[in-house]
């Protein structure tokens, strides 16, 4: 009992300690807060990925009802912003310095065409050198016409009886991107302030030989380690939930979830995230060296291999195969079902527990490089 009540008193001191340390730290504060509001902000208002009000330049080879129409459906786009002439020249200086995306050119003989039951052909010209944005004119240049020849069908075949589609997205009806963009900004937030800053404030102990003054002590380093990462653990919760409330209150993002699953789901992602850092500064002891290893290992994987920003299914097979030793592969999409779809918790039972699977690695890879340090 004695033992018992004496290792608490340890990992007690330990923890004030670090506390201590981390309100003390201006570096700390500012990885913790400053640096998630700043990506939170970037996400939420500099990243959009709704391809919204593109500029188009609309060439009326002739003027009739019939084209006035299809030029008034172009117009009437929430996806383009038209400019409208009858000469494609005036728009070759603008396609080619990027004033424009795209020049959609309804032809003289379009309406011969209609009229004669003739498929007419409309061009669409297209920078090739953005191959995202050029796809995205000519999709929905296609679809715009489409939808207006479906609309005149319509006009002409009133009152038969005709069948008619209607379009229902769940979850995120306007196929608003931040809605989607902003939760998975938190999870990138997280790796950062869980990985980066454990592994410099570890990293710094090392440098400074306290790491070693400290293994001298009865404290086990099982005990030293997570004694050290515990505030940083609830430093990480705050810094979640200030993102969070941001998220719903600033950017208007719906939260349809409990905060149990929110709270669960982020507490287990932060073991492999800390267990991460304090891997990184144990293997390099050196503040510069784990800050770029971080970077490099915990918050680049995050962004480009989670399925943050990129499909993961149209990644190669062999980085496919990466993604899953990737924490935030499991993270992002159960926090954005949190906020769009609500609790699912097969889906997040399982996330949870791949990621504790690979935290656990983390620290039995830290304690066993610490041992070997001090050894």
């Amino acid at each position: 009992m004695s033992a018992s009540s004496d290792r608490i008193r340890r990992f007690a001191a330990l923890v004030r300690k670090e506390s201590y340390q981390a309100v003390r730290d201006p570096s700390t504060v500012l990885i913790a807060f400053v640096l998630p509001l700043i990506l939170l902000f970037l996400f939420g208002y500099g990243v959009s990925l709704d391809t919204t009000r593109t500029r188009v330049g609309l060439v009326m080879e002739e003027t009739t009802p019939l084209t006035q129409a299809l030029a008034a459906s172009f117009q009437a786009s929430r996806y383009f912003s038209v400019t409208t002439s009858q000469d494609r020249r005036v728009f070759e200086e603008d396609l080619v310095n990027g004033r424009i995306r795209g020049i959609l050119v309804i032809p003289a003989n379009f309406t011969t065409d209609y009229a004669a039951g003739n498929r007419p052909r409309i061009q669409v010209i297209v920078d090739g050198s953005e191959p995202n944005t050029a796809n995205f004119v000519q999709n929905y240049a296609q679809g715009t016409v489409a939808n207006w020849e479906r609309q005149r069908q319509a006009l002409v075949s009133e009152g038969s009886n005709t069948i008619s589609i209607e379009q229902r997205f769940w979850f995120n009806p306007e196929l608003t991107s931040r809605y989607f963009l902003v939760p998975g900004s938190i999870a990138i937030v997280m790796t950062l302030v869980g990985t980066l800053l454990t592994s410099l404030v570890v990293a710094r102990e090392w440098e400074r030989g306290t790491m070693e003054a400290m293994m001298a002590t009865p404290v086990t380093a099982i005990e030293l380690l997570i004694g050290k990462i515990f505030p940083y653990f609830i430093l990480s919760l705050v810094s979640m939930t200030l993102c969070v409330l941001l998220a719903v209150f600033l950017f208007g993002v719906p939260f349809r979830g409990s905060v149990l699953a929110l709270y669960a789901l982020s507490a287990t992602f932060l073991v492999p995230a800390l267990g991460q850092g304090l891997l990184i500064s144990a293997a390099t002891k050196n503040q510069f060296l784990a800050s770029q290893l971080a970077l490099i290992s915990a918050f680049l994987p995050a962004f480009l291999l989670s399925g943050f920003l990129f499909e993961i299914n149209s990644m190669p097979t062999v980085i496919q195969w990466i993604t899953f030793i990737v924490p935030a592969r499991y993270l992002i999409p159960s926090l954005q079902t949190v906020f769009l779809a609500g609790d699912i918790w097969p889906m997040f039972l399982h996330s949870m527990a791949v990621m504790l699977l690979i935290g656990t690695v983390f620290f039995l890879a830290a304690a066993r490089s610490t041992r070997k340090r001090i050894g």
